[in-house]
Formats: C-alpha cells, structure tokens, sequence
C-alpha cells in the first residue's frame, strides 16, 4: 500500500514539472507574436520642449465631439468644414468653432470659448504635446484661450450659432463691469490691508481719467466753498447773518443765497401778485420801509430783478411780523399775518421761538437779518427812519446794530446814511476785566 502511494506521487509531481516548464518552440512562438504586433507601445526617451505662446500667431484650438462624430472615419480631406470666428471687439477672448460635415450639411457643430461649459472656473493651464520621432523632442504648445472647446450639434435655421445662450451673462459683462464686480466682491470678502490698498490703487487709477477729474474738481471746488462757509461760521459768534470776511463787493459780503433759500423764493410771491393785480399796499399790512419803496418795482424794466426785489420786501415783511409775533407791543399788528409754512418753521427753528418771547440774543440776531436785507433793498446805501419805526428802536440804537454787521452810518444835512464798504471791517469785542 505505501509503495503504490509513493509511486502515485511521483507521477503526479513530475506531471506538475513537466507542465511549468514551457518548451523551446513555446518560447519561439512568443518572440515571434511580439515582434508582429505593431499595436504594442514602444518606449521612446524625448527631449520636453515648451513653446510659449505668440500674439501674432493663432495657437491652436482643441475640441472634442460629445455626440461621438468622428470626422476622420471619411479618408477624403475636404469631407469637413472648419471655421474659426472671433469677436468684431473681444477677438483675443471670444473665439467660436463651427465644424460642418459635407453629408449632414444641415447641422453645425458648435463651440465657444466664453458661454457654456467654458463658463467653468480655469483650476490648470491646457497644453498639446507634439511628438517628434525623428529629432526625439516634445513640444508642448498652449491652447487658444486655454479651452477645450465642446463641439455641440446645433441644427442649421433652428439654433442660431452667433446666438448666445441666455445663461452667458458673464460673457456680455464689459471690461468696467468686471472689474466693478471684481472690486464690489474684495470690498466684501477682502481683508481690511487689502481693501485699503485696493482704495489707492483705484484712486492711483482715477487720477488720469477725465471724468473722475472733473468729479475731483467739483470737490476741490466743495472743500473752498466749505472753507469760505467755516470761514463765515464766525456769524455765530457775532450773532449775525452767514458772511464772507474777504469779499470784494457788498454783494457778495453777506451772501444773499444763504440768508434766502432757493426753494423759498416761490413763497415769497405776495407783494409781486399783488402789483400785478393792481392792488395797493397798505401800512396796516406791511411795513413802513416797505410801502415807502413799492414804488421801485414799478421803475425796474426787468422782470427777474422786479421779481427779486419784491420777494426781499417779502422776506422782510415775515421777518418783522414774526419779532412782532414775539413780542408784547408788536402781538396786535402781527397775529393775522399770514405766514409761508416754510418760511415760518425756519424761523422758528432759527431763532428758537419756543415761547412767547425771543430771547434777546435771538432778538438781535433777527434784527441783523432785518438789515442786512434793507441794504439789498436799496442798493447797500440805506436810510434808518423807516425802518427804525418797523424795529420799534431808536436811532442810536439802531446804529449800534448797522455798526455791528461792519457799516458805516455817515450822516449829511441831518440824514443819516448807512453803507457798506468792503472788505468787512468789525468792531473789535471789549471784555470785561475781571477783578483779581
């Protein structure tokens, strides 16, 4: 029984041997199967060569078929069509490739370098590798527009190829639209040193455009005429209308826009309707400075300056009737008066009418409105009679507060003359001295 069992074994392990071990004409037949097979790649050792790109040569363009058209299946050269386009004003970054077959003439296939799926975020730079085998050398070349262009199937009449897709919203964007955005996304994502930088660069950028010069100028423009409104401030201190120290003419030293608005000249129309419908002004409604200058408008040829100056005589008529409205003497002849809503919720506001009563350094503040408009009245050269009555003050009194505003009362043959010479020359302020 052990005998048969060794001698099985052996069998069995020279039978394995026998199969392991392949035969010389096994091992031909192999050599010879390899060398036939040209299909089989061969490994070449190649020198790598990167061309950059030339701006004066196209580079070329790669696209592939999602449909599965193969154009090299017909052997016969001129069985496709190709055509590259560019863009009339962005040829450099919108490029369109449009292959035609000869045997579907009705259908294009189209790819664009801007709409699409070359819409996707660019992660790599895209390359076409030239092997040469004769020199051993490869070539790699860029792409046009770093994009591998998807060639769709688009039916000739029913999708226009020139036609860009509704979703190429990036596409249409300008130049100054990208980098808006572009500066809109920092300005929200940014950190706060880049930010800051981007402000230079783009302020760095805006000096040689002309449009953001002409916008520099009129805020050049802004900060003197904030200067000469600082530099005016000094009303507050003295308690007087809004001024300008270094004027050259008397029009221009107590600036005639900032004590009237622009939007208060339409309600300041009353005394103007009132000539033009032949009614006569009365004392019991108007002042006495007023009634005995009505007769100007009447001489003045020009509309706009007849207009002007009775809207003044206006100005002064509400001034005075709103003292008056403050005051115990003066209630009776100001509480029918009627007052512009504008007009009397900017005095009210400016001369802090919170009671009855003014007080006496709003009082005198609106005096100095007072006179400062007579002087435009007539022409910066003004009596006191009249409009000391209307005041309720007397004569002395009245040309302390001329003097204050930087006038000059002369008086000849009795008559008392104010003026108003420029530049504007203040009375120096007297301070007590205290006592040590």
């Amino acid at each position: 029984m052990d005998s048969d069992t060794e001698e099985t074994r052996s069998q069995m392990t020279a039978t394995k041997s026998e199969s392991s071990t392949p035969s010389k004409k096994h091992k031909k037949r192999k050599r010879v199967a390899a060398e036939a097979d040209p299909e089989k790649p061969q490994q070449v050792q190649a020198t790598i060569r990167v061309i950059p790109g030339n701006p004066e040569r196209i580079p070329p363009l790669v696209g592939y078929f999602p449909s599965g058209f193969d154009p090299t299946q017909n052997p016969d050269p001129d069985s496709t069509k190709v055509g590259v386009f560019r863009h009339k004003e962005r040829g450099g970054t919108r490029l369109q490739v449009v292959v035609t077959p000869n045997k579907e003439p009705k259908v294009d296939f189209v790819g664009t370098s801007y709409a699409g799926e070359a819409q996707a975020g660019e992660l790599c730079s895209c390359g076409l590798g030239i092997l040469d085998k004769a020199t051993k050398t490869l070539k790699i070349v860029p792409i046009a527009s770093n994009k591998i262009f998807r060639l769709e199937a688009k039916i000739q009449g029913l999708d226009s190829a020139g036609k860009e897709p509704a979703g190429s919203g990036i596409g249409e964007l300008s130049t100054q639209e990208k980098a808006k955005r572009r500066n809109e996304l920092h300005n929200l994502y940014g950190t706060k040193k880049s930010i800051r930088q981007n402000k230079k660069m783009q302020t760095l950028k805006q000096e040689d455009d002309p449009d953001s010069q002409n916008d520099l100028d009129v805020i050049k423009q802004g900060m003197i005429d904030r200067e000469d409104t600082d530099a005016s401030e000094g009303h507050k201190d003295r308690n007087t209308p809004p001024f300008n120290a270094s004027a050259t003419t008397p029009h221009e030293a107590y600036p005639l826009d900032k004590i009237i608005t622009t939007e208060e000249w339409k309600f300041l129309q009353d005394i103007y309707k009132l000539l033009e419908g032949g009614a006569e002004i009365s004392q019991d409604s108007f002042p006495a400075f007023v009634c005995n200058r009505v007769h100007k408008l009447q001489l003045i040829e020009d509309e706009d300056k007849r207009n002007k100056l009775s809207c003044i005589f206006s100005y002064i008529t509400h001034l005075i009737k709103f003292k008056d409205l403050h005051s115990m003497d003066g209630f009776s002849s100001a509480k029918g008066h009627r007052f512009p809503s504008m007009i009397k919720d900017k005095f009210s506001t400016m001369f802090d009418a919170v009671s009855k009563r003014l007080s006496t350094e709003k009082n005198n503040l609106l005096i100095s409105f007072v006179l400062v408009l007579t002087l435009f009245a007539d022409e910066f050269q003004t009596s006191m009679t009249d409009i000391a009555k209307d005041l309720r003050m007397s004569n002395a009194t009245l040309r302390t507060h001329y003097e204050t505003l930087g006038c000059k009362v002369s008086k000849k043959n009795d008559v008392s003359t104010v003026t108003l010479p420029v530049p504007l020359q203040f009375p120096s302020v007297r301070r007590k001295r205290r006592n040590r």
